[in-house]
């Protein structure tokens, strides 16, 4: 890949653009206004308007939301895991309505991820410019199922959502076209027929920013000069090396999601995975450098209460991140495929690595050189 073809997967979070029409909700006062953005994947909008900063598929979709406060993005389901990722305020994720809808409270740097097959949906309960990121499992979800009270409140306003997924606002104008039919809702049967998730298992798919587990051999260049990263695992098994390793929520989700802490001045060293990754900077500043098949190029991504940078890695290209920040900075990484990813460190790495006393053991996970080697004499 060409220093061109990087360029268009820097994604700083100024170049982001929104759609307020997404949705059919848009025409529902007490969801309005709801600013969606798409960052990667081909996304679940139903408006084609939608601006995409990167549609090339990468097994899963990213994008983002953004409402002002009290104001709610209403009840619909999805076919693939969905996991909300908090940057910015404070959210209230519901689920359910049979017949009660439950919730849990996130803050900043809290991540849920919601099961399949169930109705959920949020509320803004922060600042006005409180921002969530979303991934969704797979390259096609199956589009978005909307629960029957969002059908009737937009039916209300007079926008109905025809059963292919066509928005007709009949304020404008728009009309059912020959044979064309509103989409019917599940009936209250089939709503109350769906699993159950009570308070306390969805609480163990929520894992705050409080409890994470960050693992000091999670790297193989942890403990080299100038190193330090280290990965706190969050969804299903991502590139963590550290054999103690346990991601909080592992039901197959299609990616892994992981933070990376990188303390001032320490740096991840050369090293290249086969499977496409996201990393989206949260907080601090990282120099992401990159070697293309025409020479090396760099990118600074930064996480602030203002924005948040993303990039989106290809498979193969030789990489390493550095903190030229004063802070640690946080990078969630989003990595495709629910297999446990293997990095490939460059070989200088190795040797030093080595020379320090740790290597890999026979299942890829850091130890002590000297307990591997006596192993195979």
């Amino acid at each position: 890949m060409k220093i061109e073809q990087l360029n268009e997967r820097h994604i700083p979070f100024s170049s982001l653009r929104y759609s307020t029409e997404a949705f059919i909700d848009y025409a529902i006062p007490e969801c309005s206004p709801k600013f969606n953005y798409a960052l990667v994947g081909p996304g679940v909008s139903q408006n084609a308007k939608q601006p995409v900063s990167l549609r090339e598929p990468h097994g899963f979709q990213v994008g983002g939301v953004s409402i002002p406060h009290g104001r709610v993005n209403p009840p619909h389901l999805h076919f693939s895991c969905e996991v909300f990722i908090c940057a910015k305020g404070q959210w209230r994720i519901q689920w359910g309505f049979n017949p009660d809808p439950l919730h849990v409270d996130i803050g900043e740097l809290d991540i849920v991820s919601v099961p399949t097959w169930i109705y959920r949906g949020f509320t803004n309960i922060g600042v006005d410019d409180g921002f969530l990121f979303t991934a969704l499992g797979r390259d096609h979800t199956g589009g978005i199922l909307w629960g029957p009270s969002t059908l009737e409140a937009a039916a209300a306003q007079g926008v109905y959502l025809t059963e292919e997924y066509r928005i007709v606002d009949t304020r404008r104008g728009d009309a059912l076209g020959p044979g064309e039919r509103t989409l019917q809702p599940m009936t209250p049967q089939e709503i109350a027929a769906l699993r159950h998730w009570s308070s306390q298992e969805m609480e163990r798919r929520v894992v705050r920013a409080a409890d994470l587990q960050f693992g000091q051999n999670s790297l193989l260049d942890f403990h080299l000069e100038g190193c330090g990263a280290q990965i706190a695992p969050v969804v299903g098994l991502g590139i963590s090396e550290d054999r103690d390793a346990l991601p909080p929520v592992t039901k197959s989700h299609g990616v892994s999601l992981e933070w990376l802490r990188l303390p001032p001045g320490r740096r991840l060293s050369r090293h290249r995975l086969s499977e496409k990754q996201v990393m989206t900077v949260l907080r601090g500043q990282a120099a992401l450098s990159i070697e293309a098949d025409d020479g090396p190029c760099s990118y600074r991504l930064s996480g602030s209460a203002d924005g948040w940078d993303s990039f989106a890695m290809p498979g193969g290209l030789w990489r390493a991140l550095h903190n030229p920040g004063t802070a640690d900075t946080w990078i969630l990484l989003m990595t495709a495929g629910d297999h446990r990813k293997r990095i490939e460190w460059d070989a200088q790495v190795l040797a030093a690595a080595a020379a320090s006393g740790w290597a890999h053991d026979a299942d890829g996970c850091v130890a002590l050189k000297r307990f591997v080697e006596r192993a195979q004499r």
